[in-house]
Parts: structure tokens; sequence; C-alpha cells
């Protein structure tokens, strides 16, 4: 009863408190691809890292992300690639450029606004080009064979994170994982 709500602790935490958060509409095909990888990685889960599945109800995560020092959300991202392209940005890097590229984007930078000043921890967005935003709740071919490299993709940039410098502040760091990567415009260097 009026009881804030607080995540539950990671046990024997030494590094950064980590959240991964999956974004998007489940029962919108892959509009739901953020859901779905999370689902995948909570079947192993990194060590010392929070996986949730957010979906769409940002205002519902506020203590989580007020809770992380870092966050990587994973959300399904209109930008004009192929089906299945995966991109990686920094929200910092996106805040003020006009139109959206991830689909819950300006979800996520208006559910940030609610945080204290100084409370707000850098958010990398891992995105994926959906084939299919329609009633279903499966993932089509194209954004389902990205899930595999996705997936990798988070666990190599959580273990960045856990050894040392922060690929949030360095986005070169960001592109390794990839094979594809998008070029937001006005970038001087890849994401």
């Amino acid at each position: 009863m009026g009881e804030e709500k607080k995540p539950p602790s990671v046990t024997s935490r030494k590094g950064p408190r980590i959240l991964i958060a999956g974004l998007g509409n489940l029962l919108l095909r892959d509009d739901g691809v953020g859901v779905h990888a999370v689902h995948e990685l909570q079947k192993a889960p990194p060590a010392g890292v929070r996986v949730v599945e957010v979906g769409t109800a940002l205002l519902d995560a506020l203590h989580l992300f007020k809770w992380a020092d870092k966050i990587l959300a994973i959300d399904a991202m209109q930008a004009g690639g192929a089906p299945g392209t995966l991109y990686s940005f920094r929200v910092s890097d996106v805040e003020d450029r006009g139109p959206q590229a991830s689909l819950h984007e300006l979800g996520l930078v208006s559910a940030l606004r609610f945080l204290a000043d100084g409370k707000r921890p850098p958010i990398v967005i891992l995105g994926v080009e959906p084939a299919i935003i329609d009633y279903g709740l499966d993932l089509s071919p194209e954004v389902q064979s990205a899930l595999p490299v996705l997936i990798q993709s988070v666990r190599e940039i959580v273990d960045a994170w856990l050894r040392g410098p922060s690929p949030a502040e360095n986005p070169r760091t960001l592109s390794k994982p990839f094979n594809r990567h998008l070029h937001l415009p006005d970038e001087k260097s890849s994401i």
C-alpha cells in the first residue's frame, strides 16, 4: 500500500548496475523483437545483469531506469534498411534529431524526462529493422534470423561494460559486434 517499487538487488555486484530492457509490443510481430530478445536472454542471463521485459510500459519501468547505471534497450527500429538489419546508437545522440528511428524511442526519451536531473544513466539502443508490423505473435523470418546475432551483440556489449570503460561513451566500440550498422544523419563516426 503506497510502497515505492524497488527492483530486486543483484547479488555480488562488483561492477555497474546494468539493465537490459526489451521494448515493443509482442502482439505486433516484429515490433516485439525486444521482448523476444529478452525472453531468450532470460534463459541464460549475463551474470549480475537485470534482464527485463518492459514492452510498451515505459513509465512502469521508471524505477528500473533509476536503479541502473547503464541501460541497454532492445527494440524494433525503422531506419530504411533491409528487414533484419541491426543498428546501435545512444539515446543522447538522437534526442533532438527530429523523427524517431526506434518505434519506442519517443516513449523512452519522454519517460526518461521523469527522472531527476543527474539521475539519467547512459542508454544504448540496439535495434532491428522490422519486416512486418501487424497483428501476430511470431517474428518474421528475417527478424527471427537476426535474433542470434542480436543476442550475441547484447552479450558482447554487456561484457565490455563489465570489463571497463563504457561503450556508451565510445560509440565506435558499439559497432564491433555488428555486421551491419546505421549511420545516422549528420554523424561523423560509425555508431
